[in-house]
């Protein structure tokens, strides 16, 4: 699917915007873990925060395959700014499908500008990937949900004033998936971000503990009009969720590759540049091959999402490959660079240190092959 010629202006602005404002100011903030926040106000300025919110709510949504595209761009710079919109863009995706009219009317326009900022909010100490164990209640108490629980690895919750939480709303529910909501959660008494947590990389953007403590929030704070329907609206949210997370990996393992390539040309032994080395040059076909095809995977996936047809199953084939590709390409660049790959000098010790994040966020890459495993069973194959 070719983009129109205004989403290649949007693509070719976020370009422009990596290359003049992000890589000459990221090695210093990254090593800092410093909140970038004349870059994110930027990217507010862009409209990058409202991507997904179509008119009226907001300036016209993009197409998936255009999203992708930009948070790939965002990544290569620096896999953090990436992170910083990837649960607003959930949030807004759930608000458009399940969200009431008022729900929309009151959020998403701040949204779409940046002034509102949101995340999701699943995983509890304790519970990983297992969403259907969280201890996470929101009782009803008249007009209110009264909350007590705790989550972790929150991205953006301290600056985010809109927090969509996935709790139970009736524990006792069998099958426990069907006592699952999720919450429109803003700053309130009783809600309270306890820590920022200490990372291997995807710094300068902050991951929370969040606690819970007797927090009341309003009945028409439920996502929609009916309990028990969370679960199935998160699964949904989170096809989003492992485009965006694909998108990063294959933002990093470009960035990556490109510095690879770059180096490989200038630097030289035995009288050669390196690529011509075998074994570099092997290293460097690999890299590129791998690169192309989980770039593939990613557009492919894409184009399904906005074909309105289920994708679960390629989203987290994208999300899979690509996330493993990033690793991969990230350790072949740092041998690539030799001792110089070891160097906090050069960038590819960012990428090393980032692209383990997409294996594990976002729902792990073992839980993605449990998925993909069930599709394909389910759909009788590939249809391809």
């Amino acid at each position: 699917m070719a983009l129109t010629a205004e989403e290649e202006t949007i693509v070719k602005t976020v370009h422009e915007f990596v290359e003049k404002q992000v890589k000459p100011v990221v090695r210093e903030l990254e090593h800092a873990n410093t909140y970038p926040e004349e870059l994110i106000e930027t990217m507010k300025e862009i409209g990058v925060f409202g991507l997904a919110i179509p008119e009226p709510y907001g300036f016209g949504a993009v197409s998936m395959p255009c999203y992708v595209q930009v948070a790939e761009e965002l990544a290569r710079g620096w896999m953090s700014l990436a992170g910083a919109m990837g649960g607003h863009t959930v949030v807004s995706k759930l608000l458009l499908l399940f969200g009431t009219e008022e729900q929309k009317q009151k959020y998403l326009p701040r949204m779409a500008t940046g002034e509102l900022r949101a995340t999701m909010a699943l995983t509890e100490p304790g519970g990983g990937s297992d969403l259907q164990a969280m201890r996470t209640v929101a009782r009803r108490d008249g007009d209110e949900y009264v909350i007590n629980g705790s989550k972790t690895w929150i991205s953006n919750a301290r600056r985010s004033d809109l927090v969509a939480l996935l709790c139970k709303t009736d524990p006792q529910a069998q099958p426990a998936h069907k006592g699952v909501s999720i919450l429109l959660v803003e700053k309130v008494p009783g809600f309270d971000v306890s820590r920022d947590l200490p990372k291997l990389g995807y710094k300068g953007v902050e991951s929370c503990e969040l606690n819970f403590t007797d927090a009341r929030v309003p009945v028409s704070s439920l996502l929609g009009d009916e309990e028990g329907r969370g679960f199935a609206q998160m699964m949904k949210g989170l096809e989003v969720g492992r485009l965006q997370v694909a998108a990063r990996a294959t933002g990093v393992a470009r960035a990556a590759f490109e510095d690879a390539l770059r180096y490989s040309q200038e630097r030289e032994s035995f009288g050669k540049p390196i690529w011509q080395h075998q074994s570099v040059g092997n290293m460097l076909a690999d890299m590129g091959t791998k690169l192309f095809a989980a770039r593939s995977l990613l557009l492919s996936a894409a184009e399904k999402f906005d074909s309105g047809q289920r994708c679960d199953m390629e989203a987290g084939m994208a999300k899979l490959f690509a996330s493993e590709t990033a690793m991969q390409i990230a350790l072949d660049a740092v041998r690539v660079h030799g001792g110089y790959g070891y160097s906090t000098e050069y960038d590819v010790e960012r990428y090393f240190r980032d692209a383990p994040l997409m294996i594990v966020g976002e729902g792990t890459n073992e839980i993605q092959r449990n998925v993909i495993a069930k599709q394909l069973v389910a759909r009788g194959g590939l249809d391809i």
